[in-house]
């Protein structure tokens, strides 16, 4: 595994604290393992932070996080062949096309989505959670 694929979810635990998946996502961010997530995700993220959250400061962070995991693995950006992949995969799996696009960017990237979403992603294999992103990247170091 070379790519960590990162959805807002992800994204929105590390800054958290109440996030059940919080402490595993800072460690994932703080890791080794190369992060990249989609370009999605800075909307996505700021608009969290300001709208729920009410909280400026946070956005301002989360938008930092992003920066660099943009210059980490990157940041995929959602363009008409993303959309065609990401429409074929909301079909085949009945998710959002919002959802299916993290999935079509990760397998773009040669990556392994990593998400909070349960329902939705990780039952169907589509993801993982970020604790087992994190214990697969320790096996790894591990072994170097």
């Amino acid at each position: 595994m070379n790519v960590w694929f990162l959805d807002a979810s992800i994204l929105l635990a590390s800054e958290d604290p109440d996030d059940e998946h919080h402490r595993d996502a800072r460690r994932l961010l703080a890791g080794g393992g190369t992060l990249a997530s989609l370009d999605l995700a800075l909307y996505e993220v700021t608009n969290v932070a300001v709208r729920s959250w009410h909280d400026r400061s946070a956005a301002d962070r989360l938008v930092q996080r992003l920066a660099a995991v943009s210059e980490d693995g990157g940041l995929v950006r959602a363009d008409a062949a993303l959309m065609v992949a990401a429409a074929m995969i909301a079909e085949e799996h009945g998710i959002s096309v919002y959802d299916a696009a993290y999935v079509a960017a990760a397998r773009a990237s040669d990556g392994r989505l990593v998400s909070g979403d349960v329902r939705d992603l990780v039952s169907r294999g589509l993801a993982v959670l970020p604790g087992e992103a994190v214990a697969r990247q320790s096996d790894v170091d591990e072994r170097h």
